[in-house]
């Protein structure tokens, strides 16, 4: 926050300034949507090519678990290693790990229809997009979320986790509405989080790294925001 209230001074201080920081920022939260944009693309491109060409082969191999857990490694790697990477490795990794989720995503096809996964994801993003622009527009400072959806993060983890040996349906739907909630305040909160982080004195290096891990951070909420509506609106077969 303090780079934002650094840059807001400075914007104020005359109007070239503040073209200057408003033109940053700008191009900055585009890159980081449009970077976003491309790995949700790029999930639902694979998702439904793999169910096309695999069927449910794939569905009942061993080799689903690679699918399953390699992208969660990848996340931890990104995440753990960006401000060692360069801008171009730490975008492809990003487009690696998208294109990772959506192989595991195509299982979701052969349990909803394709109407209803069509439907829901419009939905998603829908809402997400309306979240985004609350977290980017909004005074209040949403900060002091974070904490509280930590929590309530972890706790859909849990509740999860148990939720595989118990497979009850009311747990189910308790996670689900549990989770919207949790993703859909992660996005406002993350989108005035990543605002804040921009600084015009970034040279390109930092500025690139910022964008890749902040499209992350987004297409994460994202797409578990459309996995919770799916389990909660999502028609099965």
């Amino acid at each position: 926050m303090s780079n934002y209230d650094q840059d807001l001074a400075a914007s104020r201080a005359g109007g070239g300034g503040t073209i200057a920081v408003d033109t940053g920022l700008r191009d900055y939260m585009l890159r980081i949507y449009n970077y976003m944009t491309a790995g949700v693309g790029l999930t639902a491109v694979v998702a439904w090519l793999t169910y096309q060409l695999t069927g449910p082969a794939l569905l009942q191999s061993p080799l689903m678990w690679v699918f399953i857990l390699a992208p969660l490694g990848l996340v931890f790697f990104i995440g753990s290693r960006i401000n060692t990477l360069s801008v171009s490795t730490a975008r492809l990794l990003f487009f690696i790990y998208a294109a990772l989720v959506g192989v595991s995503l195509s299982t979701l096809f052969h349990i909803y229809t394709s109407a209803s996964i069509a439907r829901v994801f419009f939905i998603a993003a829908a809402t997400f997009g309306a979240l985004s622009v609350f977290g980017y527009t909004t005074r209040r400072d949403l900060s002091g979320l974070g904490t509280f959806l930590f929590m309530g993060l972890i706790g859909v983890i849990v509740a999860s986790l148990v939720n595989l040996f118990l497979q009850s349906s009311g747990l189910d739907w308790l996670i689900s509405v549990v989770g919207v909630s949790v993703f859909a305040g992660l996005t406002a909160y993350d989108t005035q989080r990543i605002k804040a982080m921009y600084d015009s004195r970034d040279d390109e290096t930092s500025a690139g790294r910022k964008s890749v891990i902040s499209a992350l951070s987004l297409y994460l909420n994202f797409i578990n925001l459309f996995m919770m509506l799916l389990r909660l609106a999502g028609g099965r077969r």
